[in-house]
């Protein structure tokens, strides 16, 4: 799904990265003693990489680690998922000695993989944005340069078919005029409200992609940016504020087509327009015409990975296993971290990668709650997690012709935004055949799921609920797509918002921030820095929000905001707190 970073789903009782057993020899990792020294590098069976960096949680720090005479990096990154890495990876290519604390023994977190049975799976999302090589929003492939690192795509001609209520079909094709014209055809009486609509969207992604983009938190880059770019500038404070489905209804009347728009944003989001801002509608919007949809060779693991290493030849580090409990605060500011086996490790800053409601509420104290996180958890809930199904299958189950990515809405646009309502169906080995066995597919599925739902059950009712639930979102899709789709499947795991949430450390298994009613805009979206002095975050629940791209952007904006503030990019004390000040009062505002 383009706006989550989606699901893991695995068998609950198997942590998911542990790589330890046989059934896991094909994985990239080995570990080699109790200490867990890791290896990092790519598998010969899957990829014809070279073995690059060795990776180890002890010995890189042994005896520097505690207290403040130790202190040596300049930053530490809490958490290895996409924002966390590409903050790191931007910091160390400018300069800067960091360290990357991970929970698991790999990187990426939802954007990871596993392996079961020559079965390669992606964590989450298989939907991949930013892996252009033109324009300013290829953050993927920026990121990757930043470390000298670059991966082979497969381009893939859609991104998404979209199956949906009275019939409707719709596919999303690479090229921007393919897809308009399928789009006029379902709705000719709605043309030149289509076109209205998505010339909006590109406006805002013209602009955004015309301008180096760097944090919006630094007065010296915005004021650059506007001598540079005015027109672009104001465009974009023009669109700030606004949603995607007000702007709809200026040009389109039609009440089935308003729900397509909803449909799209939904898997920008996981709300409908009118809740959905419309400067992230318009970046996925877009960028899967210009820059297009492009999977990494190998799976989608790779990107961490690739980033990982390029880490390490940078000068920095990653360990894994090393769990980190708390952030340590000295006169309310942040000056390292905690780890379980009660390691301390300090830096000049520190940056968390995990959500802003294990941040604030179990990194550090409910009671150093500050005003400003009270305010964000005023206007935003935690958007619900998934249930998620992997499987493999046999090859002949899959009509001629299938596209890579599927979205099932049967029956009504009111179940669209309900647990279980809508199917969200990716088949990478549609592109990349290497990922599976020959003569077999991977169907990677998943639909929003409340972690109420799995509460309070024994490890009976849990198991068979999960085994219930997954076999009726299977038997839909056998209806709707795939007849025989049950007897074909020779593999498959079951993973719920528990699972989410024990593995990838996600408050409730939660995919970023949700509006409790209709936000205006990006406005009241927290940016990286934070109250507490020192204290950075990163990920899905800063600006700009969900998905591959936006949590790219997210870490590509943090590491510009920490650079400066370390001494390694041109900074202004002064215009630094009169921004932060107008900044906070804007999301006061929202």
């Amino acid at each position: 799904m383009a706006g989550t970073a989606l699901q893991l789903g695995l068998n609950s009782q198997l942590p998911p990265f542990s790589l330890l057993s046989n059934q896991h020899r094909s994985s990239p990792l080995t570990t080699t003693s109790s200490s867990l020294s890791v290896k990092l590098f790519t598998s010969k069976r899957l990829h014809n990489h070279k073995p690059k960096a060795v990776l180890s949680t002890e010995k890189r720090t042994e005896g520097r680690e505690e207290g403040r005479d130790g202190e040596k990096y300049d930053a530490i990154v809490i958490g290895s998922g996409i924002g966390g890495l590409v903050a790191a990876t931007q910091l160390a290519a400018k300069g800067a000695r960091v360290l990357v604390l991970e929970k698991y023994v790999i990187p990426g977190g939802s954007s990871g993989y596993y392996v079961r049975d020559g079965f390669k799976f992606d964590v989450g999302s298989s939907v991949m944005f930013g892996f252009s090589d033109k324009g300013n929003l290829n953050l993927i492939t920026q990121a990757l340069a930043a470390v000298g690192h670059k991966m082979e795509v497969i381009p893939d001609p859609s991104t998404v078919h979209f199956h949906l209520p009275k019939q409707l079909s719709v596919r999303v094709h690479r090229e921007y005029d393919d897809f308009i014209s399928e789009l006029i055809s379902k709705f000719p009486h709605e043309k030149q409200g289509i076109l209205q609509f998505y010339g909006d969207c590109w406006k805002i992604f013209n602009s955004l992609n015309a301008m180096e983009l760097k944090s919006l938190e630094e007065p010296l880059y915005l004021f650059g940016q506007f001598f540079k770019k005015p027109l672009e500038c104001l465009t974009l404070a023009y669109y700030l504020p606004q949603n995607a489905g007000a702007i709809a209804r200026k040009y389109i009347k039609d009440p089935e087509l308003l729900s397509f728009i909803d449909a799209e944003c939904f898997i920008v989001s996981t709300v409908n327009a009118l809740q959905t801002p419309m400067i992230n509608a318009s970046m996925v919007l877009c960028d899967r015409h210009f820059g297009g949809i492009n999977y990494p060779v190998g799976g989608v693991g790779g990107i961490a990975e690739a980033l990982a290493n390029g880490l390490v030849n940078m000068g920095s580090e990653i360990q894994y296993k090393a769990n980190v409990t708390s952030i340590i605060l000295e006169n309310r500011k942040a000056v390292g971290v905690r780890l379980s086996n009660g390691k301390e490790f300090f830096a000049r800053k520190v940056i968390s990668n995990a959500t802003r409601w294990d941040t604030f509420g179990k990194l550090l104290k409910a009671e150093e709650l500050p005003e400003e996180e009270k305010n964000f958890q005023k206007s935003y809930v935690k958007a619900p997690s998934f249930l998620s199904v992997h499987m493999g299958v046999k090859a002949s189950v899959l009509p001629p012709d299938t596209d890579c990515h599927h979205f099932v809405l049967e029956d009504s646009w009111d179940n669209l935004e309900k647990s279980y309502g809508s199917i969200f169906l990716s088949i990478p080995t549609v592109l990349d055949p290497s990922l599976a066995p020959e003569g077999h597919h991977i169907f990677h599925i998943f639909t929003t799921s409340g972690i109420e739902d799995w509460e309070g059950l024994g490890r009976k009712d849990y198991e068979q609920k999960k085994e219930t639930v997954a076999n009726e979102i299977i038997q839909r899709l056998e209806n709707k797509l795939f007849p025989g789709l049950k007897s074909s499947i020779v593999l498959k795991e079951v993973g719920t918002p528990k699972t989410h949430r024990r593995f990838l450390a996600r408050d409730n298994g939660t995919y970023g921030p949700m509006p409790r009613g209709t936000p205006k805009g990006l406005l009241a979206m927290p940016f990286n820095t934070t109250a507490i002095d020192g204290l950075y975050c990163v990920g899905d629940s800063c600006f700009p929000g969900q998905g591959v791209i936006a949590v790219a952007f997210s870490g590509v904006m943090c590491a510009h905001r920490v650079a400066a503030d370390i001494g390694l990019e041109k900074n202004s004390p002064v215009l630094d707190a009169a921004l932060l000040r107008l900044l906070g009062w804007l999301r006061s505002m929202a």
